[in-house]
């Protein structure tokens, strides 16, 4: 067993490393160069596509609205790395890490966009007569059978990595937060998170997006309005956490309090590591969420797609982050959820604690749900669709023994399988290119000529 973990720890290692880091970014700025930098000259008309994607056109195929199935990714998105994610960010990399992250999330625009118009386009009915997609069926449909093995080994690393880092890491979360917030035990939440996840997943992507729709907005909203308590008590140091944010992405982090220091190339690590953890960028699992939603054009749905990454980190994340920056926390040489729970209680003592193990709560059992459909997925591209009833029901009792279980050599599997997965994406990405650069020629220049 030590063996193997050393074995993890040194493949985490590699994966998270530069070589992910140049690929991640590198993917992301050459499609935003090859696209003209046209999501980041369309975020206002996004968030109108958005809106508009909430009723179903009746002459479009799909088997919910796009609007669910963005708020099925962003279930998926907004989770324990909103606030344990970014604060481990700031732990490790000091306050520079967050606009690394910033960095990654205006880059990873493009790759989410790309991701979700690939999926679309290259979507599939399946035996169910539903539609399926994701980067398995771009790379099967759109490269061709002698790349099929790529497809294959995203479905592999998606399917096990969603029982770690999507299922048991994030039920963990919730029975930490449950205990240290209100002393329940494990195996208490672990039970009514059970009840709870099985309820709504049993019931397929109808009703995860049903549930999503509904859930997502309310507790983003809830979230922002927790953090922006925490803002207005130190409304006056938000101008120099903006500047320490920004001094210390291009300089090293000198060693205060309980903080360690850091280098530049470890604020950039921790930045797009944590970056991607929380709007999964360069992983292409929105497509398969966005691949269900009705819809006759792949770039309107890679419009109302690429929102959640902004929504993601630049809202919520970098909410996140400014709380621990503007308490003075960052440097306390805590980390995780323990960190964010001490900016919470710096601004309001009592109850801050509170406000933000409720909000892990729901954010990790958001996540719960919205990967539950990408690992079935990925699963029924394996083996087909045969294995959806055993996956829901396993699904399920996992939530349960992520919440009682110890799981530190599961959540470093996990977050190695989360890495490999983004190899055979962006690649697929990086060749299906101009296939992306046409169909958004093809979308602007027909509505450019409507509106003449």
């Amino acid at each position: 067993m030590e063996l193997l973990n050393e074995f993890f720890t040194s493949l985490n290692g590699i994966v998270w490393g530069v070589p992910m880091i140049v690929l991640i970014l590198g993917t992301g700025f050459y499609l935003q160069i090859r696209l003209g930098f046209m999501p980041l000259r369309n975020i206002v008309h996004g968030f109108r596509m958005i809106w508009r994607s909430r009723r179903i056109d009746d002459r479009a195929d799909g088997d919910i609205s796009p609007y669910a199935a963005l708020m099925t990714a962003l279930s998926a998105t907004v989770g324990t790395g909103n606030i344990a994610g970014v604060a481990t960010a700031i732990a490790v990399g000091g306050p520079g890490a967050l606009f690394w992250m910033w960095m990654t999330a205006l880059l990873g625009m493009a790759t989410k966009y790309a991701e979700v118009v690939v999926a679309v386009k290259y979507r599939e009915r399946n035996a169910k007569g539903q539609w399926v997609g994701g980067p398995m069926y771009a790379i099967k449909n759109g490269l061709g059978r002698h790349w099929r093995w790529m497809g294959t080994l995203f479905a592999v690393f998606g399917g096990f990595a969603g029982f770690g880092i999507g299922s048991m890491v994030q039920a963990n979360g919730i029975a930490s937060a449950m205990h240290s917030a209100f002393g329940l035990e494990n195996w208490v939440t672990g039970l009514a998170l059970a009840l709870l996840v099985g309820a709504v997943v049993l019931g397929g992507i109808t009703r995860i997006g049903a549930v999503a729709e509904k859930l997502v907005p309310a507790m983003c909203v809830l979230y922002i309005a927790c953090v922006l308590c925490v803002l207005w008590v130190f409304a006056d140091r938000i101008p120099s956490a903006f500047a320490l944010i920004f001094a210390q992405a291009f300089n090293p982090t000198a060693a205060t309090g309980g903080f360690l220091g850091s280098t530049v190339l470890m604020a950039l690590r921790m930045g797009v590591a944590r970056g991607i953890f929380s709007n999964e960028a360069g992983l292409g699992t929105a497509g398969i969420a966005q691949a269900a939603g009705a819809t006759k054009d792949p770039v309107f749905s890679g419009l109302v797609g690429m929102m959640g990454t902004f929504i993601d980190t630049i809202i919520v994340c970098t909410m996140t982050g400014l709380a621990i920056v503007v308490s003075g926390v960052w440097n306390s040489g805590a980390t995780g959820a323990v960190l964010s729970t001490q900016s919470f209680e710096a601004a309001l003592p009592g109850i801050g604690k509170y406000l933000l193990a409720l909000s892990l709560a729901v954010f990790a059992f958001t996540t719960i749900l919205g990967w539950a459909y990408y690992g079935e997925k990925c699963w029924t591209y394996l083996v087909g669709p045969i294995c959806e009833k055993p996956f829901r029901i396993l699904w399920t009792v996992a939530a349960y023994f992520g919440a009682v279980a110890t799981l530190d050599f599961a959540w470093l599997v996990a977050d190695t399988l989360n890495a490999l997965m983004a190899i055979p994406n962006l690649i697929s990405l990086l060749l299906l290119s101009p296939v992306v650069v046409q169909l958004t020629r093809e979308y602007f220049a027909r509505r450019d000529a409507a509106a003449q």
